[in-house]
């Protein structure tokens, strides 16, 4: 006999597997735990996994301390927890047992050090500039160079730094920043510029002022207009200031550098291959920075099942 086809709607369907009683599993040994949204912003729920087989164990309603607190008296037999790094869960699981051991997992501990790479490599900008566009110069670069000269000047005279603060009427976090720098140049930052529409017609520009340095833009705009080129020509004028023509790479940005840096090589293409080689050798601190990477990706290799496509901050994934 046939059964009667019935529909349900979502809420419904939602209600009836809500009852189903969920499966009983002994507490793993390794337990690992996070927090997720329920509602952003407004409300969080705790996930507890096996952090060997990667199963859910179970979901706690929130992340306040006093549930995360109670669940491990409740499921003895967890020795060791994986948290978040910097986690809320740490003086939660302290308080539960302080025998319980406290480890890091792998994704926080590589984003970690991605964003500590991220502001090391800020401050070579000097260093592996050279291999992407020229820094920025003109009124901000020069600003910049003449502030750092102040500062050390006063630096050099036994100056404290909130005196050189007053005196050059900054904030004291201004004078910390600049006085961390040993050359004027890494505080110059390589130019972060956007796709353009002029992007497509860079290498006939090149070409062109190559030829004739003093070719005028407009000759240029309508030789670019006759190839297909619709955009204004203040987009021209001041893409050839910010000497985007004379670039020989796409501009990179420090949190692109670092991605190159810190992605699985199996996910860089050739170009990619090259240009990160010229970054880890572009001066002897982004040697050192790169080598470490390495060995601490090596570090964590053998704790990851699987590698997905990393980019580097977002998704961090270790090179091999």
């Amino acid at each position: 006999m046939a059964v009667p086809h019935q529909t349900l709607s979502r809420a419904t369907g939602l209600h009836c597997l809500m009852r189903i009683a969920l499966p009983d599993r002994p507490p793993p040994v390794v337990a690992g735990i996070d927090e997720f949204a329920l509602l952003k912003g407004h409300r969080y729920a705790a996930i507890i996994i096996d952090a060997d087989s990667g199963r859910r164990v179970d979901v706690l309603p929130d992340r306040k301390a006093a549930t995360v607190t109670a669940w491990p008296r409740e499921h003895p037999g967890v020795r060791v927890v994986c948290r978040d790094s910097p986690g809320s869960f740490a003086q939660a699981t302290t308080n539960a047992a302080p025998t319980i051991v406290q480890v890091g997992d792998c994704w926080h501990l590589w984003r970690g050090l991605a964003e500590t790479a991220l502001k090391e490599i800020g401050a070579h900008t000097s260093c592996w500039s050279k291999f992407g566009p020229p820094l920025r110069e003109g009124k901000r670069a020069a600003t910049t160079r003449e502030r750092w000269q102040q500062i050390h000047d006063l630096l050099n005279q036994g100056v404290g730094l909130l005196a050189c603060a007053r005196r050059l009427v900054v904030s004291l976090n201004t004078v910390k920043r600049y006085a961390r720098h040993s050359e004027p140049d890494r505080m110059v930052r390589a130019p972060v510029h956007l796709a353009c529409p002029i992007d497509p017609y860079r290498d006939h520009l090149r070409k062109r002022r190559d030829e004739d340095p003093a070719v005028p833009v407009t000759h240029l705009l309508a030789e670019i207009r006759e190839q297909g080129y619709t955009d204004s020509a203040n987009r021209l004028v001041r893409y050839i200031n910010q000497g985007r023509v004379e670039a020989d790479h796409a501009a990179l940005s420090p949190r692109k550098v670092t991605s190159l840096l810190t992605r699985h090589p199996d996910c860089l293409d050739e170009d990619q291959h090259t240009l990160r080689d010229q970054f880890a050798h572009a001066c002897p601190e982004m040697a050192v920075l790169a080598g470490q990477i390495h060995v601490f990706a090596d570090l964590l290799i053998p704790r990851r099942g699987q590698r997905g496509e990393a980019d580097g901050l977002d998704h961090p994934e270790p090179q091999r």
